[in-house]
């Protein structure tokens, strides 16, 4: 496989919001610790239309702070950084699944009447998502397969289309957690706390979530027509 084709699905964000139409929205601390890219004017619909639920997310990403040895330790169905990402958020954001069903009408183009009608259940179900408050919702991917993006914003666009959010945020790794800072991580730790065998840059690679995967798909309006809020953590969160 040529280089290029290695960074064909990789962006910078190039159709995000100029951050200069929503810098002001964030205190500049938050800017220090995070890559944010805001998408259909996400941000300053959060900000404007949801500000309990942005003071919120203002707040957890301000005590944001994860160590060294909560990265160097394997997850699992649910490794120590999601587990301690649960913890940041109050108990009125909760995981949510969608689930709706279709009525429909076919009607005489002239005149009155119905043809047919039906209803198709479950046209909607099964999409999650992690946090959901009023109608903001927000993702966590820290290290998955960089697929499950579009899982993320496949969910967001149906709970966008059915009405039931208004705004998406995606939490991630930015674009500066790098190779070259896992390997200055050195190997993994095992449960007990003892130095594993693996080094801790082989389990993030390039094809896991992190900030340029999410992008590209975002640049290409996977998202749909819901806004999308993007936030990368960077090193300047870790410990």
């Amino acid at each position: 496989m040529r280089q290029g084709d290695l960074l064909s699905d990789i962006s910078d964000g190039k159709i995000a919001d100029p951050s200069a139409g929503f810098a002001h929205h964030f205190p500049p601390a938050i800017f220090d610790k995070f890559e944010i890219y805001s998408y259909r004017n996400a941000a300053s619909i959060l900000a404007s239309s949801f500000p309990d639920q942005f003071q919120t997310i203002l707040g957890i990403l301000q005590e944001f702070r994860i160590s060294r040895d909560q990265i160097r330790t394997p997850g699992g169905s649910k490794g120590p950084v999601a587990s301690y990402v649960d913890t940041l958020f109050p108990d009125n954001w909760p995981e949510a699944r969608i689930s709706a069903d279709l009525h429909v009408r076919v009607l005489r183009a002239t005149g009155s009447g119905t043809i047919r009608e039906y209803v198709r259940e479950g046209f909607l179900d099964g999409h999650r998502i992690d946090f959901v408050n009023g109608k903001v919702a927000l993702d966590l991917e820290w290290n998955s397969k960089d697929q499950t993006y579009d899982r993320d914003l496949y969910a967001f666009s149906a709970f966008y289309e059915a009405g039931a959010i208004d705004v998406g945020v995606i939490l991630t790794r930015g674009a500066s957690l790098d190779t070259a800072f896992f390997r200055s991580l050195g190997k993994v730790l095992n449960k007990d706390g003892t130095e594993g065998r693996d080094y801790v840059y082989k389990k993030f690679g390039a094809s896991t979530t992190w900030m340029g995967k999410l992008l590209y798909r975002l640049d290409a309006g996977r998202n749909g027509g819901c806004p999308v809020l993007a936030i990368g953590i960077t090193p300047n969160c870790i410990d």
